[in-house]
């Protein structure tokens, strides 16, 4: 299922390799299932990386993200595993992950995930 997942994502080449920037994608719109109840999380995910030979296809990402909409997956797992794709699929120079989750019962919950190229 992951490397199904994975397949939808698309790229294209840096068109400036030569330079460190740095690329911020907002999503206000991710949603998944809590696995234990059922019932549908709703969060924003903020991407921010730099790329080495390859950026992201904003709308391979946006149709890889709504693969999730009825996958039950603990925060955790879920922010962990869509910066693991992505490292797999761009091999950026770094990249960070921050999933900003609504409140449920009156918690909110961020998790962030970080990526550094070995240099």
């Amino acid at each position: 299922m992951a490397d199904a997942f994975r397949d939808t994502l698309e790229t294209f080449e840096n068109p400036c390799p030569e330079r460190d920037y740095t690329i911020e994608i907002r999503c206000p719109e991710f949603t998944s299932v809590c696995p234990k109840t059922g019932q549908p999380d709703f969060g924003t995910l903020v991407f921010t990386y730099t790329p080495d030979a390859k950026c992201v296809e904003l709308k391979s990402l946006k149709l890889y993200l709504q693969q999730f909409r009825n996958e039950g997956i603990f925060y955790e797992t879920v922010t962990n595993r869509i910066l693991d794709d992505l490292v797999a699929v761009l091999s950026p120079r770094r990249m960070t992950l921050v999933a900003s989750f609504t409140p449920r019962g009156g918690i909110s919950t961020n998790v962030t995930a970080s990526y550094e190229k070995p240099r």
